[in-house]
């Protein structure tokens, strides 16, 4: 009977824990397409990294180097974006918003869960900031 009980304990412990790991969303694809010194303003380099999220797909909360002013946009599909404590917003492809250094990036999310998803970040940072990205609890 202990052997049963106990075998029973370790299925539902790994269901559950299958289960989990299916609800989990999947991370993003953060990719850097390009990372240029700019010759006319010392110190700046202009870095776009490319963000692709498959359905269902997020970031987790986090905030960029401490210089860095971030424009993006919307390749594909459509993102789910919270900057700071104002309203989470779903941008669709072609629009796109931006980010103040010091910003915290609450939510970054694909806002389907059947398509991907895909933006640019076009950061204009020091160029001695080599940490783009750093995770935060929520």
């Amino acid at each position: 009977m202990r052997r049963l009980l106990i075998a029973t304990a370790v299925y539902a412990v790994s269901v559950l824990a299958a289960h989990a790991a299916e609800k989990a969303a999947p991370l993003a694809k953060v990719t850097v397409v390009f990372d240029q010194v700019l010759p006319n303003v010392p110190g700046k380099s202009m870095k776009g990294v490319l963000v692709e999220y498959g359905p269902g797909g997020s970031s987790p909360a986090h905030i960029h180097a401490p210089s860095a002013f971030i424009y993006a946009t919307v390749l594909e599909g459509a993102i789910r974006s919270q900057v700071n404590d104002g309203p989470a917003k779903v941008f669709h492809k072609g629009e796109n918003f931006f980010e103040r250094p010091g910003d915290r990036h609450a939510v970054s999310a694909n806002a389907s869960d059947t398509d991907p998803a895909k933006l640019l970040a076009v950061f204009v940072v020091d160029t001695k900031d080599k940490e783009l990205t750093t995770s935060i609890a929520k």
